[in-house]
């Protein structure tokens, strides 16, 4: 029998993490003294989730770095490149560590993620956005000054032309793909003889330097099933790679093809053409990737949910039913569905409110009581991180260090 989201939800997702403690801590910290050791420099040992405000984003070490892992062991075992999306994240520390199990360097979505995530010291930077405008030029411009390797994606001839202008005025080289859409009617030009003129239009100009396509077929991401999944990214993906191929025939310096998801990093690992994968999600994980299914069965399990929110059950005056502290403010609610529960094992979650959720106890595996603790599976991971300034890094019970969301936001 295939594992069932509720089975998931209680054993598979969680092996690596220790069980919440409920019980007070003798030797508890208040937020005051927290802030004032972080203040200090004098690092919070001793201070456990017990102590920690509510609602606050944990971040399970051991979950994470195991996620890391497996994409750098799987990205040398398939001779591809690695340069994650830090959208997910948007954390220096997380890229860091990436970029120190091999990856190239990060994706980033925004000029902000761009600007924090470059002085933290991080190079290897692809914009997978258009840098349109004068304000967004002007600062891809001065990140390429500082990181001379930063890339960005271009889907227009005219956006070419004012990025190579801008580029002279600051007597630089700026490194471009050509942005191409598989499908998704977002951003990218299509596939076939246009973009291989785009390209061309690129190669022409002295202040540009083509390196390849950007292709990210974010529609296959989220297919349900793995079958129908593999099925959707191939189809999508030939005409890119095709176009990819046409860019190399003419002789143009195409090198790189950066494309795939974490819903389709072994798949599109096996296409032929692709060099590099641009995957996010894998890092942290969320309830959104968890419910397309694996290669092995109904839940998509490749990887461990190292992201959660941290509540607190605020009021319990009724047998079947609690309330805690983190409601629509506190989750991502850009899906049809919300968070799940990760501890206690036996409870669902229903919003109530802009602060407020509501626990069904029906099938609680343990009381629940005033002041409990509760851990809840994000829905969307990207927006959720992007909520919270901070991320407190955990294993098990004990809380070792606290990152900024330092490329959060927009400026």
């Amino acid at each position: 029998m295939r594992p069932s989201r509720r089975d998931w939800l209680r054993t598979g997702m969680h092996a690596l993490a220790a069980p919440i403690i409920m019980t007070s801590n003798a030797s508890s910290y208040s937020i005051d003294e927290i802030e004032e050791r972080l203040a200090l420099g004098s690092g919070i040992e001793g201070v456990t989730k017990q102590d920690l405000p509510t609602p606050s984003l944990l971040l399970d070490l051991d979950g994470l770095e195991a996620n890391l892992r497996r994409m750098a062991e799987h990205a040398k075992a398939a001779s591809l490149d690695l340069r994650p999306h830090a959208k997910t994240h948007k954390c220096s520390e997380v890229a860091r560590r990436q970029v120190s199990l091999g990856a190239l360097g990060v994706c980033v979505a925004t000029i902000r993620e761009a600007e924090a995530i470059a002085a933290a010291g991080i190079g290897g930077l692809l914009l997978t956005s258009e840098a349109v405008g004068p304000n967004k030029i002007h600062r891809v411009v001065r990140l390429a000054a500082q990181q001379p390797d930063t890339m960005v994606v271009i889907d227009n001839p005219d956006n070419a032309a004012e990025l190579d202008a801008a580029a002279a005025a600051a007597k630089l080289q700026l490194h471009a793909l050509v942005d191409i859409d598989p499908l998704g009617r977002r951003t990218g030009i299509p596939p076939g003889p246009a973009a291989v003129q785009l390209a061309e239009t690129i190669d022409r100009l002295s202040n540009l330097r083509l390196r390849g396509v950007h292709g990210y077929c974010g529609a296959s991401s989220h297919v349900k099933g793995f079958r129908a999944r593999k099925e959707h990214s191939e189809r999508y993906m030939e005409p890119v790679l095709e176009s990819f191929a046409a860019m190399r025939r003419k002789g143009l310096p195409a090198e790189i093809m950066s494309g795939a998801s974490t819903g389709t990093y072994n798949i599109d690992s096996a296409l032929d053409g692709m060099t590099e994968l641009q995957v996010g999600s894998y890092a942290v994980m969320d309830v959104d990737y968890r419910i397309i299914g694996g290669k092995g069965g109904e839940v998509y399990d490749d990887f461990h949910n190292a992201l959660h929110v941290l509540a607190t059950v605020i009021s319990k005056n009724h047998d079947d039913i609690a309330t805690v502290d983190a409601g629509l403010k506190a989750f991502a609610t850009d899906r049809d569905f919300g968070p799940e529960v990760a501890r206690p094992a036996g409870l669902t979650y229903a919003f109530r409110g802009d602060e407020h959720g509501a626990l069904t106890l029906a099938d609680a595996e343990q009381e629940i009581v005033l002041g409990d603790k509760v851990e809840l599976v994000v829905p969307h991971c990207d927006p959720n991180v992007n909520l919270y300034d901070r991320m407190y890094c955990v294993r098990g019970d004990a809380v070792q260090a606290v990152w900024k969301v330092d490329a959060r936001g927009h400026i």
